[in-house]
């Protein structure tokens, strides 16, 4: 690591060359890197309802459905609203009562079923069948081109729009979290470092290390809204420690070796290299564990935050440094002094009053665990959205309107009669939450006689082998009462017709719901050991591992538990992934102190000196890791329009802070608490005597 050292800072220009020439196929990466918008396309693809949304995309070509609603207008006018929408590339078809009987009929005489099915008070429903699953390019052009040919009176619904809308408010407001971000990172590495050029130069290595991560992703196919608006912005603060390390390591350096910065470089890269590696090995760990959710989206973020640390790692160790070098005149030139204080007041209140912090973390224990269990989450794409976005104004209108909340889709065999077909929508339609149930088959009557359903109808209802219904629910998706509605559609579906699939938005949601209890508890337990392997293969030791996760365990309760305090419901994908990035983020800080702790106890120290020492010594590092993840992510959580990224990033800018406040005052007391049990199983963890302890903790306490 020496030569490596020496050779980055000799070379110091060539490296900046060839990481800036790399910039170039990173920024085409990133141009070329899809981005999907549709959280239920992460769902696992053995699933019933996922093979039925396949059905209706490859034989119905209708995995997409879009509800307009119209308000006080003719029929006439309808009709040629309708037909404008028909003409659009990406529309299928379009449905309204003018396919059953013509419009000069009134509106009094029509069959009950088509009344109930198109007509409320004062509006029309239209249904839209598009050619192609929601979230792709063709379906979001043609909801732009559809409301180009609406009015005020006009309000288009459905997942295809809802995706549209959020994927304009992801493109609008992702460069403005970065932006954010960058300028409050700033601000605290102005604060609480010396120089005033420095902040720009570590930011502007950590750019590249991002660029190189966002230029990568295109190797993965696609990455999700989620990722693209929180990953740039993650990075930055779980990466900046590095820089952090490396900076102070190399001013180190260069008071030992004044007259020589290239080989106070080398030599700083060399010995931080390896605390470098060892700190991101955890968080990679942490990021790592979310890529082993059921759920694909976890794989998606898992990845790219992985891959983040590594090109973070290695900016650190090579941009970095070059850059320092560069402008070395530079940064001397505007030094300044710092807002942190020395911290010898607060070593000696956590060691003088270390029982005192024990006890208080004990009490903290259990209501954050209780508030952890029982937090209200939510699964519905829609709740994370604006109130005044169009597609949730249309939703809401679809919902107060017609009842329609969510749509199921059935599938049955060809080989089920017309007669069972319809003894089965009897059926659905007495169960609680029904709104309609639509099917050509419903309309056969004296009526309606069959040969007077036009054939287009029937192939909206009928292809290849199978039958299709659908199934308006007044019920919210990933409601109890969905749930169960769901669950006794499935029973009398299932007694019509064994291979019968019941599939759509509420079908998917509560198949999430499943799942995502499952992806926590497989995440945290997969995060909490591979951290638990990486501290016990660094401190060869049994028990630190156990001690400083229970740390981390207790800020992430802390942090989860609060929402449930406030009365405040969290996204579910938050549930599932907060607790590894705040373990495998933070866990950096408790390794800092502990490791400081044994140096000191290898140095002779009592335990109670030991610790006061690490604290005052290691305090304004992690103080300042801390401030600096949690400035990079509080703005996005006071920003953003989109709740989910809201509180992912508000719950991740919280934890840095808990778990900064932890490690400093609880953290400390566990350890001399523990010291003893600590010494017995941990190797080399003290050549001193025990009696020789044991005097200077009476020393102490005699002080």
């Amino acid at each position: 690591m020496n030569k490596f050292g020496l050779f980055i800072a000799k070379h110091r220009k060539l490296v900046l060359i060839i990481a800036t020439l790399l910039l170039l196929p990173s920024l085409y990466g990133a141009a070329m890197t899809r981005i999907n918008y549709d959280i239920l396309t992460y769902l696992p693809k053995d699933l019933e309802s996922v093979k039925g949304q396949e059905i209706l995309n490859d034989v119905f070509n209708s995995s997409a459905t879009g509800m307009l609603v119209i308000e006080n207008m003719e029929p006439k006018d309808v009709v040629k609203v309708k037909d404008k929408i028909s003409k659009i590339e990406g529309v299928e078809s379009v449905v309204w009562v003018d396919d059953f009987l013509d419009i000069s009929i009134p509106k009094d005489m029509l069959p009950e079923e088509l009344k109930e099915m198109f007509y409320r008070e004062n509006s029309t429903l239209v249904m839209i069948k598009f050619a192609n699953e929601s979230s792709s390019p063709i379906t979001q052009q043609a909801i732009v081109d559809i409301r180009g040919v609406l009015d005020k009176q006009s309000f288009l619904s459905g997942m295809a729009a809802v995706l549209k809308d959020t994927k304009d408010l992801a493109d609008k407001q992702t460069p403005i979290y970065v932006a954010l971000a960058v300028i409050l990172a700033t601000i605290i590495l102005m604060l609480t470092l010396e120089s005033t050029i420095v902040p720009f130069i570590i930011l502007i290595s950590i750019g590249y290390a991002i660029l190189y991560n966002f230029g990568t992703n295109m190797l993965l196919g696609d990455i999700s809204y989620i990722t693209k608006s929180l990953a740039a912005v993650l990075q930055l603060g779980v990466t900046l420690d590095y820089s952090i390390f490396l900076l102070h390591r190399y001013e180190e350096e260069c008071e030992k070796l004044e007259d020589n910065k290239e080989e106070a470089m080398g030599h700083a890269i060399a010995a931080t290299a390896s605390s470098i590696v060892g700190s991101s090995l955890t968080t990679i760990a942490g990021f790592l564990a979310i890529a082993f959710m059921e759920l694909t989206i976890g794989k998606d973020i898992g990845l790219v935050m992985a891959k983040g640390v590594m090109f973070g790692v290695l900016s650190v160790l090579t941009i970095l440094p070059a850059l320092i070098l560069v402008f070395d005149r530079l940064i001397n030139r505007f030094n300044h002094g710092t807002i942190l204080p020395e911290f010898n007041g607060l070593g000696k209140l956590v060691t003088k009053h270390y029982r005192l912090f024990i006890l208080i973390g004990i009490l903290i224990f259990l209501p954050a665990f209780y508030g952890e269990k029982n937090n209200e989450v939510y699964y519905n794409l829609d709740e994370s959205l604006p109130d005044d976005m169009e597609s949730i104004v249309a939703f809401r209108k679809l919902k107060d309107e017609y009842d329609m909340m969510t749509t199921h889709m059935v599938l049955l065999s060809k080989d089920v009669p017309n007669y069972h077909i319809k003894q089965m929508i009897g059926e659905i339609e007495k169960l609680e939450g029904i709104e309609n149930v639509l099917s050509y088959q419903k309309l056969i009557g004296p009526s309606i006689p069959e040969n007077f359903i036009p054939e287009a109808i029937k192939d909206r209802f009928e292809q290849g082998d199978y039958k299709q219904i659908i199934i308006n629910s007044e019920y919210k998706a990933a409601t109890d009462e969905q749930n169960t509605q769901i669950e006794e559609i499935e029973r009398i579906v299932k007694k019509y017709d064994k291979t019968g699939i019941i599939t759509g938005e509420g079908v998917l949601t509560k198949d999430l719901i499943g799942i995502a209890d499952r992806d926590f508890k497989r995440v945290s337990t997969i995060s909490n050991i591979a951290v638990f392997i990486i501290i016990l293969l660094v401190f060869t030791s049994v028990s630190i591992p156990i001690f400083l996760i229970l740390a981390i365990t207790l800020a992430i309760f802390i942090n989860m538990g609060i929402p449930y305090y406030t009365g405040n419901s969290i996204p579910f994908i938050a549930s599932i992934v907060i607790g590894s990035i705040q373990l495998g983020a933070t866990v950096d800080y408790a390794i800092l102190l502990t490791t400081r702790y044994r140096e000191e106890i290898k140095n002779g120290h009592d335990k109670f000196t030991a610790m006061e020492i690490s604290v005052r010594e290691s305090a304004k590092s992690i103080i300042t890791s801390g401030l600096t993840f949690f400035a990079s992510t509080i703005g996005v959580a006071v920003i953003s329009e989109m709740e989910l990224v809201k509180s992912l990033s508000a719950m991740i800018a919280r934890g840095a802070l808990i778990s900064t406040g932890v490690i400093l005052f609880i953290l400390p007391g566990v350890l001399i608490a523990t010291e003893s049990f600590i010494s017995s199983t941990t190797k080399n963890w003290s050549k001193e005597r025990k009696d020789k302890a044991e005097k200077g903790r009476i020393a102490y306490e005699s002080k």
